[in-house]
């Protein structure tokens, strides 16, 4: 696989993760790089709710074989019940494995837009992401992310 490369949205989600990319920016600009992705999810919250923007945090969506649940799919906030935001804390720069878990989660999930943050360097890295033309492939990628329930 080559680099990762930002993807393009148009129409309202446009607008909607370019709200969400600057909030991520302030946060960045604010705390900082190097600390857990714990506080940069807090601190994110509360810039989302500062730009007037609704969030869930760790939504869970679950996954069905044959009509049986056979385990969830834990993502990060979901903002406007419309746009994935995976939050990173990562040293290293984002990976072709992090955009794949957002565009798995989007393949989950049939929404169409995510944006992928890392707040672990010294400048914010993030990246607008929408699913796959063909989500066969995408939809086996799943198993990677989900929590099964041990069998007793």
């Amino acid at each position: 696989m080559g680099p990762v490369k930002p993807m393009r949205v148009d129409g309202p989600l446009q607008d909607l993760t370019y709200r969400i990319i600057g909030a991520a920016m302030r946060v960045h600009n604010k705390v900082g790089p190097g600390l857990k992705e714990s506080v940069y999810h807090n601190a994110l919250a509360l810039e989302l709710e500062e730009a007037g923007l609704s969030y869930q945090k760790e939504e869970s969506v679950e996954i069905l074989l044959d009509g049986t649940v056979v385990g969830l799919l834990f993502m990060d906030p979901l903002v406007e019940s419309t746009v994935i935001v995976e939050v990173k804390a990562l040293s290293h720069m984002l990976t072709d494995e992090e955009l794949a878990q957002v565009i798995t989660y989007l393949a989950a999930t049939g929404l169409t837009a995510g944006v992928l943050v890392n707040f672990g360097r010294n400048r914010l890295e993030y990246r607008r992401v929408l699913p796959p033309r063909k989500l066969d492939a995408w939809r086996n990628r799943i198993n990677g992310y989900v929590w099964k329930p041990k069998k007793t």
